[in-house]
Order: C-alpha cells, then structure tokens, then sequence
C-alpha cells in the first residue's frame, strides 16, 4: 500500500520521529561502557553546577558594561561580589558533588575541596614552591573530592561503628587533605595551566582548521556521549581566563542544524507533517536546544544531518579564524548556546567585539547549513518523495471526503516526543 511505503520511507513526521527514537535508544545502549559511564559520573558533578554559572555570568556581563560606562557606581562593588561570590568558592560545590558521585559523604568532599581557596595555602611548600590560593581549580577539587571519598570508604570498613563518626571523617579528610596541599594542587595547577594555554594555542595558531574540526564534530560526539569529557575543560577555562573560548566555537553545531532546518522547510513544500515539525522545534534550536531538530528532522533523514554538521564546521572555521587574527569570543559559563549565549559571551578584545564575532559566526553557520542542505542535503529522489508523501495522503483523502487535519495537530507532540523533552 503507498502509505506503508511513505512511512517505511520515513515521508512523514510519524516515521521521522519514530526513527530519531530508535536512533536515540540505541545510542543510548552503546553509551553504557565503562568509559562513558565514567564521563557520565563527571557530567554529573558539573551540571547541577549550570544554573550558578549562568546567573553569576550574566551578572559579570552586566557589571562589567556598567563598570565601563561608569554607571550605578555605589552598587558596582555589591554587584561584583554577587557575581564573583560562586565563582571564588565553586571548588567546594565540584567536591560535594564529586563526594555525593563516588560514594563518599557530600560534607566531607566539600571540606577537603576547601582547602584549595583556602587563603592559608599560602604558607605552605610543595615541591619547591609556594602554594597560591585557589592553585588547582577545579580540577584539584574534583580530584580531592573522589579521593577523599575512597579514603572514607576504605577507613569505614576497618572502624568499629561505635567510632565510626569520630574516625572515619576525621581519617578521610585528613589523608586526603595532605595529599591535595602536597601534590594535588600542584599538579592540578600545572594540568590547569597547560588545558589554557593548550586551547589557546589551539585557536590562536590552529584558528580556521581547529574550528572547523571542532563545529563539525561536535554533534557526532554528543551522539557519542563524548561531550561529556569536555565540561571539565570549559569549567577550567573559565577557573583561568574568565571565559572558555571553545563553547562559542562548539555552539556553531546548532547553528549549522538551524540552517539546515530552514533548508528543509524550503524543499519540502508539499510535506506539512515534517514542515510542522520544524516550525515547532525551530525556537529551540535558536536558542540553542538542538535535540528536537536533531532527532526530529535532520538525524533520520540521514544526509541533512551531514549537511547540517558541515554547516557547523564552516561556522565554528570562521570563529577559530577570528581567534587567530587575535579577536576572541568565549563564554563565561557553560550550558546555553545560540542566542541564549549572547549575554554570556566575552573576549580578549573586550565585550562589543565578542559579541560581535559571535554574532557573525551564527549567521555563517545559518548560512553554511541553508546553503550546504538546500543543495546537497536530499537527492532529487528523496525530494520528490518526501514532497508526495503529503500529497499523496491529500489527495486520498480529498478522494473520499473531507480530509481531516490530524498531521499539523500531531507534529507538534511527536517533535516533543523525539526531543526527549
């Protein structure tokens, strides 16, 4: 029957989201090795983190533009502190998660990953060097945090449960403790350092090939669950330079799918189903939720995904190029993308020519993944095929009577549905 070949064709927006949820669950299934188990564990530590970072980035965006135009001068040290506060004591906040994440008590981690901003530090020697407050970042606390969770469950199967409360902390934090002021901060430090000048290095020398090969494999390594492995680094970025430059660059995937959808509406004028799908999910991915287009549209479509990626590729080859010819465009939280990352984004030439080179970056990207989908995204076949598809279902119905609107009322739920949302 044509509609048992439309849907196996995946014409429809009922086939286009049944397929992006197959997709998706076996993705998930091959996510569940042990490595990305792990970078699952990381995630979770950082992302309850998001919410903070954003608010508290925003506010230093704000700040920073009224500083500049020297307005609100008497609030300007209270706004300060408001954003800044997190960002001074986000160590402990990575050790209580990382605490809660690998069995220890959340406390515990949260006082072990202390002491690194801890202004003490000071006067304290490890390999030859003062210490310096807050020398390890992150990356200290993270490490700190798991280590003091393995000490506590290691001390708890060897102590009485008459003195467990008294021994147990008291052996977690202190082994634990010496070992971050002894070696932990130091290396952390060192690791820290070399992650910023490794990715500015990165985008500074390597610019366009570096961004192109970033934007274009971004969406790949999220299929992968690989992303997962970068939120550590975006966090040190920011620990170290106030911004993380790779976010804008990996933020060019969604532009790269944005286009592609409008590609795809253009081509598919016969077909409402999917037309319906991507009005509804176009919001989203504008403001940089690339889900509902992903495993909506453009995934079990098959080469539009291509398409879209390559258009991701060229946007994030225009920031990389931007970075080498010394204007930068960072972030200075990680989590939102699209137009939702605007009032996050800073620089090394300042707010305005940030925002700027970000600015210009999405529309290369939009223009990439129009251009590269209209073209290139669906064979003539495939075109003429997805467009009858809607026809052919019009037209039987005008056959036998008035044809009832279902497609447009549906689309709307099965984009939703493929989001995962």
């Amino acid at each position: 029957a044509p509609a048992a070949g439309d849907a196996d064709a995946g014409g429809d927006a009922d086939a286009l989201a049944a397929k992006g949820q197959a997709i998706r669950a076996a993705n998930k299934r091959r996510n569940a090795t042990p490595f990305k188990l792990l970078l699952r564990r990381i995630a979770n530590i950082f992302v309850p983190l998001i919410p903070a970072l954003i608010a508290c980035g925003i506010l230093a965006g704000v700040t920073g533009v009224f500083t500049n135009l020297g307005w609100l001068g008497p609030v300007l040290p209270a706004l300060n502190a408001i954003a800044k506060g997190f960002m001074s004591l986000i160590m402990v906040f990575v050790g209580v998660n990382a605490a809660k994440e690998f069995g220890g008590t959340p406390v515990l981690g949260g006082a072990v990953a202390a002491i690194i901003p801890f202004a003490g530090v000071a006067d304290v020697q490890a390999f030859g060097v003062d210490l310096e407050p807050g020398q390890g970042g992150v990356l200290g606390a993270l490490g700190a945090a798991v280590l003091c969770a393995y000490a506590e469950r290691w001390t708890r199967r060897w102590v009485p449960d008459t003195l467990d409360i008294l021994v147990t902390p008291t052996v977690a934090v202190l082994a634990s403790g010496l070992v971050t002021v002894y070696g932990l901060m130091f290396v952390a430090g060192e690791v820290s350092a070399a992650i910023g000048v490794a990715a500015n290095w990165l985008l500074g020398y390597a610019g366009a090939p570096a961004g192109l090969l970033l934007g274009g494999l971004f969406l790949p390594l999220v299929m992968l669950g690989l992303h997962q492995a970068l939120i550590p680094i975006h966090t040190t970025l920011i620990d170290v330079d106030g911004f993380t430059v790779l976010l804008p660059v990996l933020a060019m995937a969604g532009a790269g799918q944005v286009g592609a959808a409008f590609a795809l509406y253009l081509r598919l004028k016969h077909n409402e189903g999917i037309r319906t799908t991507i009005r509804s999910a176009l919001p989203a991915g504008l403001l940089g939720v690339g889900e509902p287009l992903i495993y909506g549209v453009t995934l079990p479509l098959g080469r539009p995904f291509l398409t879209a990626c390559a258009g991701g590729a060229v946007g994030g080859g225009f920031l990389g190029l931007a970075n080498q010819l010394g204007v930068s465009a960072g972030s200075t939280a990680i989590g939102p993308s699209g137009w939702a990352l605007f009032p996050l984004v800073q620089g090394n030439q300042g707010i305005g020519a940030a925002v700027a080179v970000y600015g210009l970056g999405l529309v290369v990207g939009y223009a990439a993944g129009f251009l590269l989908t209209y073209f290139f995204g669906l064979s003539r076949e495939a075109a003429a095929e997805l467009n009858a598809t809607e026809s052919m279902a019009t037209d039987t119905a005008s056959e036998d009577g008035p044809a009832a609107p279902s497609r447009p009322k549906e689309a709307p739920a099965q984009a939703r549905t493929a989001s995962g949302g």
